[in-house]
């Protein structure tokens, strides 16, 4: 067929390339077949050439009209014309074809020793010891090796081993090819990829597919691509590091950041938009939003110049509250890498933490329980001002961090702590608290006869802590409980009062023999336990007006108040119980009873007495004031007619007369003093008498009572000194009553004074009022009589001159004391007397007098 040529050689080596040893079998075979078909049709044309005469001769005698040819021959001669043609055709074109047969023969040998002899070349260069190939083809899934790698690569010979790529690359390089393969082979992904044996050589590593196979190249570089090749892997390394870091510090909760040389930001963390409120990291870095301030930075700045490493704590505002972050900020030759870690939880805690640890070692200070607390190097770190003291020890040393070993050999040193027969095995038995779980008890008996409990107790962190406890005390304490039990257990059971102690709950806890004799109980009915309530129907069938009732309010807690109280009752056999309900601190109740049937008998005695002697007295009062009152009309009398007598208009009188008519007015007039203090203090004591209380003048008052007394000093030529150089110019007082005391002081001293001696009267001002004070040098006062100068009608010699009615220092007193003051007497044998009398500056109920109107009057 026009146009059907033979395959070329190249042709069939290039169809053939999955196996080119086969390529010339394959191109010989398709020539074969194109000449069957040539031959095929040269013959299909011969047997056509026959009809094709046989009709043509038909024709031809039709259109000559009359030419008369024989059939058969014709045929006859077509067929051979025919065969003949076909016959030459194809000797012509078998000649043609074997030449051009031969010709291809001839190019397919020459073409597939060249492919035989690039085959070799290709397995020579294959099987060379600096390359590996894995080959899966489509048909086989198995995968085929071509070619090795040098031994030194650490790559595995066998074929298993050597497809098991984690056994001989590192992990990193062995997951990265693991994934590489898997997306070529599945989605023909091409990769290109430098690997690390575990040896640490690096590789090449090429994968590729084409339409029937899957191939992947491992190559062993040279020297120079070798250090390529780490160069490249470190870099990957530190890629993937930096990454890794990079996600770790953006997931960290402590904002981060990088700088550029020039200070600009260059990352940040996802803490660190959040810090600076920022949407994101990125729109932190766009807008420059700072997290420390422009003081902080310049000091991390200022502290680069020196060194690289910036560590300190800042201060900044987060969210408007100032947090407290430890920074670190490491500058290096193209930028700067800072951290901050937010402390002030930490702080906060720690503040706490020293604030707990003060207030613990403030603690332990007060206590009297010496501790001691050693580190797990048996180091002394804590000792309180009670261990100090147990073991008499200088400050210096305890502070000096001594072991716990030390100590204890001072100590035995110093004999204050008892010899031991085996020092060394008991210290280290002792010391064994250091290995311990469990705490430890010791007890110590001190050469001074002290007893101590030593407690180690082991910290979880290592260290114990020492307690010792001083129970020299309690111990002899608890002894002397224990005999202040049985003593008041004896004397509770011997006192003739009658206790009866109830618990919270009511019931008995303590009664003695006395309380079961005062109400008539017997033992049976006090044992332990028994209810109040028990007790209190007892009790009232044998009282009048039982008070127990009270006694179970008290004790049972209805009695809300809880107060002390006292009272009596009277039983019925007469008898009279004086009764205390005493509310103990522990919730018990204490009820005492005591026999006071004579002291109340006695008590009835002495008030019907009380009462008869007041009675008595008030009668005294009534028939003194009547008297008093009855005799002070007819002295008057006496009195104004001995006056009239005296006047030269009644006549003259003789000498003896005139003598009888001054004896009668002194004496009268004496009697008149003596019933106005009769009536004085018959108003004092009906609590009638009023004070006229005024501004009164000193100088005043005094001299006119010097005058009163001024006849009686002349007469027994006793001079009167006045001292009111200290005395203020007037205070308030009632002045008739205070000339009436001065009289009666002055009086007083002029009986007791000896002839010719001089009798002082002082005022002078006190802080708080003012004093007189009434010196004579008389005899002075034994102590009997000064315990009764005060007493009324009771007149005392004692060297006077004159007996009178013993109202004198009565009328004083009652004075004084009425206008708030006091009197006081200083006396002695052979050195007089002075009676001092002391006045408020105003006596109560006085309005205050402004102090530029008293300094005017002073």
């Amino acid at each position: 067929m026009p146009g059907d040529y033979p395959p070329s050689a190249g042709q069939a080596v290039s169809g053939g390339q999955t196996d080119s040893r086969n390529s010339g079998t394959a191109a010989n075979g398709d020539g074969f077949r194109w000449r069957a078909r040539r031959m095929g049709a040269l013959l299909g044309v011969t047997a056509l050439a026959g009809p094709l005469l046989s009709f043509a001769a038909r024709a031809d005698t039709g259109s000559k009209a009359g030419s008369y040819v024989n059939t058969a021959e014709v045929m006859q001669l077509a067929m051979f014309v025919g065969v003949m043609g076909a016959a030459l055709l194809s000797a012509i074109f078998l000649i043609r074809e074997r030449a051009r047969t031969t010709s291809q023969n001839a190019q397919l040998r020459a073409r597939i020793a060249d492919v035989n002899a690039a085959l070799q070349r290709s397995e020579s260069l294959l099987n060379l010891r600096d390359q590996r190939v894995i080959v899966w083809s489509t048909e086989n899934k198995k995968a085929e090796l071509i070619g090795s790698l040098p031994l030194e690569s650490g790559a595995p010979d066998d074929r298993s081993a050597f497809l098991a790529f984690g056994r001989w690359l590192m992990p990193r390089s062995a997951a990265a090819l693991e994934h590489a393969v898997a997306a070529l082979r599945e989605q023909a992904k091409a990769f290109d990829l430098v690997i690390e044996t575990q040896a640490g050589m690096p590789l090449e590593v090429h994968g590729r597919k084409s339409a029937a196979h899957v191939l992947v190249r491992f190559i062993s570089l040279s020297e120079t691509l070798r250090n390529q090749a780490r160069l490249k892997i470190e870099n990957q390394r530190l890629s993937a590091d930096y990454d890794t870091m990079l996600g770790l510090l953006d997931a960290l909760k402590m904002p981060a950041w990088l700088r550029a040389a020039d200070g600009r930001l260059q990352w940040v963390n996802r803490a660190y938009a959040d810090a600076v409120e920022a949407e994101s990291a990125t729109a932190a870095i766009r807008e420059a939003k700072e997290f420390l301030g422009g003081q902080a930075r310049e000091q991390i700045a200022e502290q680069h110049k020196t060194r690289p490493v910036f560590e300190q704590t800042l201060s900044t505002v987060i969210e408007g509250d100032r947090r407290v972050f430890a920074v670190t900020d490491f500058a290096g030759a193209d930028g700067s890498a800072g951290l901050a870690c937010d402390t002030s939880a930490a702080e906060t805690i720690r503040a706490e933490y020293e604030r707990t640890v003060r207030s613990h070692a403030d603690t332990l200070d007060q206590l009297n329980t010496a501790v001691a607390i050693f580190d797990t190097d048996e180091k002394l770190r804590f000792f309180n001002q009670a261990f100090q003291k147990l073991w008499g020890l200088d400050s210096g040393f305890l502070l000096s961090a001594p072991s716990n070993t030390l100590l204890l050999d001072r100590l035995r040193s110093e004999g204050k702590i008892a010899e031991q027969p085996e020092w060394r095995r008991w210290k280290e038995n002792l010391l064994g608290a250091y290995r311990a779980v469990e705490s430890q008890e010791h007890w110590w008996h001190l050469p001074d006869g002290k007893t101590i409990r030593v407690v180690a107790n082991p910290q979880p962190k290592g260290g114990v802590t020492w307690v010792f406890e001083n129970l020299t005390e309690k111990m002899d304490l608890e002894s002397r409980y224990q005999t202040a039990v049985r003593v008041q257990g004896e004397t509770l059971d011997n006192l003739a009062e009658g206790v009866v102690v109830f618990g919270p709950d009511g019931r008995l806890r303590l009664s003695n023999p006395a309380f079961v004799s005062l109400w008539g109980l017997t033992a049976e009915d006090v044992k332990q336990s028994v209810h109040v309530s028990a007790i209190r129907d007892l009790c009232d069938q044998r009282a009048g007006e039982s008070p127990w009732s009270g006694f179970v309010a008290a004790v049972t807690g209805f009695d809300e108040e809880r107060r002390d109280r006292r009272g009596q009752t009277e039983l019925k056999n007469g008898n009279v119980l004086s009764y205390a309900v005493i509310h103990l601190p522990n919730g018990q109740v204490m009820i005492t009873f005591v026999d006071v049937t004579d002291t109340v008998n006695v008590e009835r005695a002495l008030k019907d007495r009380n009462e008869a002697l007041e009675k008595s007295d008030l009668l005294k009062n009534e028939f003194v004031q009547h008297v008093s009152y009855e005799l002070r009309s007819p002295l008057t009398n006496i009195i104004g007619f001995t006056e009239l007598l005296s006047l030269p208009v009644t006549g003259p009188l003789t000498s003896k007369q005139r003598e009888y008519v001054e004896h009668v007015g002194s004496s009268s007039s004496v009697l008149l003093t003596i019933v106005n203090d009769i009536l004085d203090l018959a108003t004092v004591d009906a609590g009638i008498m009023q004070l006229d209380i005024s501004e009164m003048n000193i100088d005043r008052t005094i001299a006119a009572a010097a005058e009163l007394v001024a006849d009686r000093l002349d007469e027994h030529r006793i001079k009167l000194e006045i001292d009111a150089a200290e005395a203020p110019a007037s205070f308030h007082g009632d002045e008739t009553r205070i000339r009436q005391i001065l009289y009666n002081l002055l009086s007083n001293a002029a009986n007791y004074a000896p002839e010719a001696s001089t009798i002082r009267l002082t005022c002078r001002r006190l802080t708080d009022g003012v004093e007189f004070s009434v010196h004579d040098d008389g005899p002075g006062m034994p102590p009997d009589v000064l315990e009764s100068v005060f007493r009324r009608f009771e007149p005392r010699t004692n060297g006077g001159r004159r007996r009178g009615a013993g109202l004198g220092l009565s009328i004083v007193k009652s004075f004084v004391e009425l206008h708030g003051g006091t009197v006081r007497i200083e006396t002695g044998k052979d050195k007089g007397t002075t009676v001092i009398c002391t006045f408020p500056d105003k006596p109560s109920g006085i309005p205050d007098t402004p102090a530029g109107i008293r300094d005017a009057a002073e």
